[in-house]
This record gives C-alpha cells, structure tokens and sequence, in this order.
C-alpha cells in the first residue's frame, strides 16, 4: 500500500510507520514536530526508500491537497492529533485547533483526491476509546456505544470522529474509524503514565496517582495497536468503526504497583527498592473518567485480529526499554521536558 500516515514522529504514529516499511509499504510521513513527536522514533527505518518524510502542519488545507496530489495514496492513516488530557485542561484551544480544524482540512484534501479520480482509497481515521465517556464497575465499550465524552481532548476526538461519519456519508469519502484504548510500549512520551512511573522510581522521586489510584484503563501494547491499524488499513469495511482493545484492564493503582515490582526485580541493588514506597495519591483532576473497558469481538471475529503481548510481558518489556534507553528520553529533558507529572500522574495515550 501506499500510506500518508500524519503525526508519523509520536508515539503510535512512528509504531505504524515503522511496521508498515518492515512491511514493505510505501509511506509519506507528515508531522508537524511538535513536542511529542520524535524522529529518533524513526531511526530505525528513515534511510529506507520506501520513506519519505515532511514537515507539515495537517492545518495547512492547501499544503495537505498538494501532498495527496504527488503522493497519491491508497491509504490516509490519520493519528496526528493533541492527546494529553491534562494539557486538554490547561490550554483546549490547542486540541480544537489540531483535532478538529485539522481534521477537517484533511478530509477536504481527500474530498478533493476522491473527486478528482482517485480509486481504491480510503481515509482511516485513528481514534480513542474516551469519546464512549465513562462506564460503571461492569459493561463495555461497543462500536454502538453512545458518544459521551467529558474532557476538552475527548470532546475534540469525538468531533473528529463525527467529521470523518459526516464526510462519508456526505461526500462519499471512503472512511474507516477505529477507536483504542491506553496504549503503552517503546517511546511513548515521557509525560504519559507509564514513562513518568519508571523515571520517578528510577530517580527516587514520588510517584504521584490521582486519587485513590482506582479509575481503571484496557491497557493495548502500541505495537499489537499498529498490528491491527494496518490490518484495517487494508481490509476494514469502508464505512465501518473497530474497536481495539487490550484486554486488559487494571486500575492506577494495580498498574503502578506492577511496574514498581518489575523494577525491583530488575534493579535489585537499587536504593529506592521497593519502589512502590515511592507512591503519593494526589488531588484528582477534574473531570476523571473512573473506568474504560473495550469489546473488540468485532475486529477479532471480522478481521482476525487480536492481541498478542498480554499487559504483564508487554509491561516487563516496556520497563527494559526505557532502563535500556535512558538517553532517548534524557534528550528531551535536556531539550526542556520535565518528566515529573504536570497536574499529577498522566494516566492517557
């Protein structure tokens, strides 16, 4: 295939281009570098033929037609997106500009590339499982769940989500939507839960959880994720919405002691050992979903995709990653980051 995948240089993005050239596809990478995207995500595969990268902001309406143009994709893979939910809370306005506004400029471009001829495309649109809302102790999350998104970023994505329907049914742009839950693996930026978890209790630092540490995520392995957007890419039904789960659902609290267990093992003359001594509950933040549960029987029966790294092997082998690359996210300290928590404990994609 050839793939125009946006926001190629962040976490899941640079996941789904570096399985898609190990794949042998043809991939135009667009990104707009902002902070959480990282081309040394990309080291691995950036001198192959089969990848072509640029620096471009999906809010450029007349810069997105042209790309499609010259490269004439059979695949948009859209993941260029603001997904922080507490810089959602800080500044939103930055979330309606990317999300929505962005959003909207490509599926104009691809508008355009459909009615200007192209055949056999398709605009899939990556999204998160936050727009369903907020569940109980019990249930799951379905492609027939009602939208009830309760933060700024949530709130944008559903929007987004509405956009690319509106666009298909419209204007007949072939779309596909798939919607996640947490992901979690190699490079994922140091703000999120998991990074700041291992750098704290590396550091002897306080780790700090929202509240009690109860609301609880389906944890997916972002390379099990790419595994299954590719999938999508190529034989989901144009119309349609998948779900991808995980299952594997934990709270805060069961999470973070797991990762203070795998350090222990894994550093034992460590001075902070245990490390889940380092645990401090925090203010919660506003609006804090307590529960996400994915079904993801569609994709599994339709599709034939299902998870393949459960979250105890994926978690050891995301903990040695970031022991065993310390200088990947030491660079972005160096560049300014402050991987300590910005509000708390980052608990999102």
């Amino acid at each position: 295939m050839r793939l125009l995948v946006t926001g190629g240089a962040g976490f899941i993005g640079s996941a789904v281009v570096r399985k898609a050239i190990t794949e042998g596809h043809d991939v135009l990478n667009i990104d707009k570098l902002t902070y959480a995207a990282n081309l040394e995500n990309l080291t691995a595969i950036d001198k192959s033929p089969n990848y072509k990268f640029e620096q471009q902001d999906i809010c450029d309406s007349d810069a997105m037609r042209t790309l499609f143009a010259e490269f004439k994709p059979d695949t948009v893979m859209h993941l260029a997106a603001e997904s922080h939910v507490d810089r959602s809370i800080d500044g939103p306005k930055d979330f309606i500009e990317t999300n929505i506004n962005g959003t909207f400029s490509l599926l104009e471009a691809a508008r355009a590339y459909v009615d200007s001829g192209a055949k056999n495309f398709r605009f899939h649109h990556i999204s998160t499982d936050e727009v369903y809302g907020t569940l109980g102790p019990t249930g799951e999350f379905t492609e027939e769940s009602p939208y009830q998104p309760n933060s700024p970023y949530s709130a944008s994505k559903a929007s987004s989500d509405m956009l690319a329907r509106a666009w298909g049914e419209t204007f007949n742009v072939p779309v596909v939507v798939t919607n996640c839950s947490n992901n979690y693996g190699p490079y994922q930026f140091p703000e999120k839960l998991i990074p700041v978890v291992i750098i704290a209790a590396l550091e002897g630092r306080d780790i700090p959880i929202y509240g009690k540490g109860d609301n609880v995520r389906d944890w997916l392995h972002v390379e099990d994720h790419a595994e299954a957007l590719l999938l999508v890419a190529e034989k989901g039904v144009i119309g349609e919405t998948y779900n991808i789960g995980g299952r594997a659902e934990r709270s805060n609290i069961e999470l973070v002691r797991m990762i203070c267990s795998i350090l222990d093992d894994a550093l034992p003359n460590s001075t902070h050992r245990p490390h889940d001594s380092l645990i401090k509950f925090v203010k919660d933040r506003p609006g804090h979903d307590a529960r996400y549960a994915v079904n993801c029987d569609k994709i599994e029966k339709e599709l034939g995709w299902s998870p393949s790294l459960n979250v105890e092997a994926g978690m050891k082998q995301t903990v040695a990653w970031y022991l065993e690359n310390q200088d990947w996210w030491e660079k972005l300290r160096a560049g300014g980051l402050d991987v300590s928590a910005r509000r708390g404990l980052a608990d999102k994609k």
